[in-house]
């Protein structure tokens, strides 16, 4: 393992490295874009036969969008000398000013829609033929695992049981103002459940595999580098993370061909939003034309119509595509489970090991080492994505 270097030899990129790291605590997505008023949207949306167009309330910004923008561009980028690392921070100081406009527009409809696709892209037609390929096959095998018995004191259980094998230490929180069945907060290293859901067997392995096994391992990783770049998050992160996470369920053999299509569906629902759709519209799409029940149906296009039009969900297909090819010409897992980092950054992390400013991963995903996969059919399908 490379010496950690001085503070002294690198004083400049220490000291921007710790201006921004004090001023991104502020601008996590994910605890502004879920709406507070989920159930009591949902039941009217029911009710009205699928026509009524939600209208959900979000959490107050706690942070002077103008104030936190002018801090990040005062920063001396140019004291930087070495020009890899320099170009890391400003992509870091553009995705999260980027951030900063997703959090001051929600719920301002096309406006947040916009500043969506700024910071998470939408669906290639490559992506959307990659999805509509995974939706010819058939999930339809029943499985025991599937049924949803759990709850969500069961689950908390379950998590804290399968914590066991990394020797970190998260919170544990219950909440009903969720769009998903689990998140990570990132920066308060806490696992959100959702309160009311009931869990299968098999969602819990997903579940733990994903959250825990990567989320949470490159949260704690990047908590362990000299640098808070490595915890804040990369430029183009999400991606590589979803697909890490998405690998893991691979991985522990609990991916299953439904979770794959649930996928699919993100990325379809995603590119509704492009197509200028409504909440009902992408709703019927799900509903009718291709026959999800209700509330799988309305989760989805919950998760994509939130804000505004939140395109992050077509990135967990993408995200596996990518690691999964990455994984298979013999890429190193452990250079992107360091933190909260990109497949597009690869060179300048192996640079900043070399330099003494880096270490490896701290934490590994178990997945990766036990590979209980033995799906062929998966195996085809993301062999055989574009």
């Amino acid at each position: 393992m490379p010496q950690i270097t001085s503070t002294d030899e690198y004083q400049d990129l220490f000291d921007i490295d710790a201006n921004l790291n004090r001023l991104v605590k502020k601008i996590e997505v994910l605890n502004y874009i879920n709406p507070l008023n989920i159930q009591r949207e949902k039941k009217q949306f029911f009710s009205s036969k699928f026509t009524y167009d939600p209208v959900f309330k979000y959490p107050k910004m706690r942070f002077n969008g103008y104030k936190l923008h002018r801090l990040f561009f005062s920063q001396r980028l140019e004291r930087i000398t070495d020009d890899n690392i320099r170009q890391l921070y400003e992509d870091v100081i553009y995705e999260y000013s980027g951030l900063i406009e997703c959090i001051e527009t929600i719920n301002q409809g096309r406006k947040f829609y916009f500043n969506s696709l700024k910071s998470f892209g939408t669906p290639t037609e490559k992506d959307i033929d990659n999805a509509k390929f995974i939706l010819r096959f058939d999930d339809s095998d029943f499985d025991e695992e599937m049924l949803p018995m759990y709850s969500a004191t069961d689950a908390v259980d379950y998590f804290k049981e399968y914590s066991k094998r990394y020797d970190f230490d998260y919170n544990i929180k219950l909440s009903t103002n969720l769009s998903a069945a689990a998140m990570v907060l990132n920066h308060s290293q806490t696992l959100v459940l959702h309160k009311n859901h009931k869990f299968s067997k098999n969602q819990l392995k997903v579940l733990t595999n994903h959250e825990v096994g990567v989320h949470m391992v490159t949260t704690f990783n990047g908590l362990a580098q000299p640098l808070k770049v490595f915890s804040n998050g990369f430029p183009n992160n999400v991606e590589t993370q979803e697909g890490l996470a998405v690998y893991s369920e691979y991985m522990s053999g609990c991916l299953t061909m439904k979770r794959l299509k649930e996928l699919a569906y993100r990325v379809i629902a995603v590119d509704t939003l492009n197509k200028g759709y409504s909440f009902a519209d992408t709703f019927d799409l799900l509903y009718s034309q291709y026959k999800l029940n209700r509330d799988k149906a309305f989760s989805i296009t919950l998760r994509v119509h939130r804000g505004g039009g939140f395109t992050k969900d077509h990135q967990y297909l993408t995200g596996i595509n990518r690691v999964y090819n990455y994984a298979k010409q013999g890429g190193d897992l452990d250079i992107l489970l360091t933190g909260k980092v990109s497949l597009d950054y690869i060179d300048t992390i192996k640079k900043l090991q070399d330099l003494g400013l880096a270490i490896p991963s701290k934490y590994y995903t178990d997945s990766y080492i036990n590979n209980d996969n033995s799906n062929k059919n998966l195996d085809f399908i993301l062999k055989s994505l574009k």
